[in-house]
């Protein structure tokens, strides 16, 4: 393994053991809940809007911990982003996760979310890193109209 995956590693696990951004939001704008029901993870994202940029945001819920670690970086890389550089992260890293693009100065907008790169080598685990992004994505085309 090289210095490159031990470090998204490391990422992955400090966010799924330590996640500070899990916990409940007192004054959230909006509120989604995210279902995996293959394997039965659930989240619920919370949303704290300043104009047209994510000021903050939350999750709760419960799930394995690449749903869990996800939920929490891409928390970390939405926060303080306008709604069209969200829309544009979140569409980078599906397409990331599902293998069509490799684009690296793309890629590189994912900051630490690019650590789920080789989530797209686990088939089984793609709809776990997947679930708190596409649900953002909802939240976000209710909220805000394409």
């Amino acid at each position: 393994m090289d210095n490159l995956d031990e470090l998204y590693n490391d990422i992955i696990m400090e966010h799924s053991m330590n996640s500070y951004n899990k916990k409940k939001m007192s004054n959230a704008d909006f509120s989604e809940i995210g279902h995996n029901p293959n394997c039965g993870d659930e989240i619920t994202l919370e949303m704290k809007m300043n104009g047209d940029v994510i000021e903050d945001m939350a999750f709760s819920g419960h799930g394995c911990a690449i749903s869990q670690a996800s939920t929490s970086v891409m928390i970390d890389t939405l926060r303080g982003k306008n709604i069209y550089e969200a829309k544009e992260i979140i569409r980078i890293f599906i397409e990331m996760i599902k293998r069509e693009t490799k684009d690296e100065s793309e890629l590189e907008k994912l900051e630490d979310a690019i650590a789920f790169k080789n989530v797209s080598n686990m088939p089984a685990r793609v709809k776990c890193a997947l679930l708190a992004w596409h649900t953002v994505e909802d939240m976000l085309n209710k909220k805000f109209e394409k």
